[in-house]
């Protein structure tokens, strides 16, 4: 048996370990432990590892910048004040507050990305379902998994793959628009019937909106201000081709800190609570990635790509967008789009080519719990607040909410 065989079956049970979590083993152990039996027989180097490693660095920033985000928010109170008004604005009607729920998560992963609705909505929903002391909370946490890749390509910073498709060719605000609104559109509005087409039979209870909403403190009022300042930094960063990492790591940190020293509140104790797992669990996908590059593989597919591409052009997108749809759950839609991105810019696929691409690694992940990130943070928070979810109910979930939406979404594209 070649190296190639042992580098495919490692990263194969890791990612089955990573989806199906056997005895409940977390998520990052299985790909921590991946990473290092590849480092342990020789089947990739201390420095190509750290290669893989160093990818995805502007990830991390992200990351800590949103969870420490997300952590004040929470502990300040703010999450408890939206939920107040939340319920109080659906009335006692479920439906009303399953639309609302799902409407917050749209402007959230358009103008904050889809990872920011996973760490900063989820949350503030758990929060919401039980002050309306919901008995079935299930359908409105999903609205956080589902909308947060379904909206990810209405702007270049709605996911942060966009950026690593397209790289330093972002084309202008214009152009996007013309090419992805409507795809948006479709996306956005399918997910949203089949989703809620396969919860309504839990959405006919009256919810409690009898609530009194206590008024925001000092340090809930901070919070706030340090998530609209993320946001204009997110716009203004994605405007000028920065990348997001650095300002949504100063700007969470930055609100961190300022909100503990004028509480005099704890960092250690405050730091106990965010899923750092999460960083490992990144890396060690990076580092399966940059070993299945080694292979060769990659480079075949693209030669491949390119031939298909330059004499069916249709076909070509439609087959491109499929499959890396379906591959993005295999592997995760981030490091899937670092191999498409560095594809894409070296062989110069025809651009109808490259929006299949993109709006497969962005839709596609809403198959299953490993598709994205973003799906990985929802469900870290999703336990966080005492639900859960297993990997194949997501995925028979995932099955009939993601495949139309996606077949519609490459229609719209005008293939």
């Amino acid at each position: 048996m070649n190296t190639e065989f042992f580098i495919y079956f490692i990263a194969f049970i890791t990612i089955a370990g990573v989806i199906i979590r056997p005895y409940k083993i977390q998520e990052a152990v299985w790909a921590v432990a991946g990473a290092l039996l590849l480092l342990a027989f020789g089947l990739i180097s201390l420095q190509d590892a750290w290669t893989g490693i160093g990818k995805g660095l502007d990830v991390y920033l992200f990351l800590i910048g949103m969870m420490t985000l997300a952590e004040t928010a929470r502990r300040e109170g703010l999450f408890d004040w939206l939920a107040g008004y939340a319920i109080r604005f659906s009335s006692g009607s479920s439906f009303r507050l399953f639309v609302l729920i799902y409407l917050v998560g749209l402007v959230v992963t358009t103008f904050m990305s889809n990872d920011a609705t996973a760490v900063v909505l989820t949350p503030a929903v758990a929060v919401a379902v039980s002050r309306a002391k919901v008995k079935n909370a299930l359908p409105y946490l999903l609205i956080c998994a589902f909308i947060a890749n379904a909206a990810s390509f209405i702007l270049p910073i709605s996911n942060p793959a966009n950026l690593v498709i397209y790289g330093k060719e972002m084309p202008a605000l214009g152009v996007w628009f013309s090419t992805y609104l409507l795809p948006s559109l479709f996306s956005v509005g399918i997910t949203f019937l089949m989703l809620f087409l396969t919860q309504k039979r839990l959405l006919h209870e009256t919810i409690d909106s009898d609530i009194e909403v206590e008024p925001l403190l000092p340090g809930g009022k901070m919070a706030l201000a340090g998530i609209i300042l993320t946001t204009l930094l997110l716009l203004s960063a994605s405007a000028m081709n920065w990348d997001l990492g650095l300002p949504t790591a100063i700007a969470g940190v930055s609100t961190t800190i300022l909100v503990l020293i004028a509480g005099r509140k704890s960092p250690v104790e405050f730091a106990r609570h965010i899923s750092w797992s999460v960083i490992p669990l990144v890396a060690g996908l990076f580092v399966l990635v940059e070993a299945v590059q080694q292979t060769g593989i990659i480079g075949s597919l693209s030669q491949k790509l390119s031939e298909e591409a330059h004499h069916a052009t249709e076909t070509t997108s439609w087959l491109a967008g499929l499959a890396v749809a379906f591959g993005s759950n295999l592997i995760n839609n981030l490091p899937a789009g670092l191999i498409a991105g560095s594809t894409v810019s070296a062989i110069h696929l025809p651009e109808a080519v490259r929006s299949a691409i993109l709006v497969g690694i962005d839709l596609g992940p809403n198959l299953s719990i490993t598709g994205s990130l973003a799906t990985i943070l929802w469900l870290k928070e999703l336990r966080k607040n005492g639900y859960d979810m297993s990997g194949w109910a997501f995925l028979k979930l995932g099955t009939i909410v993601m495949i139309p939406a996606l077949i519609a979404a490459l229609l719209a594209l005008g293939f």
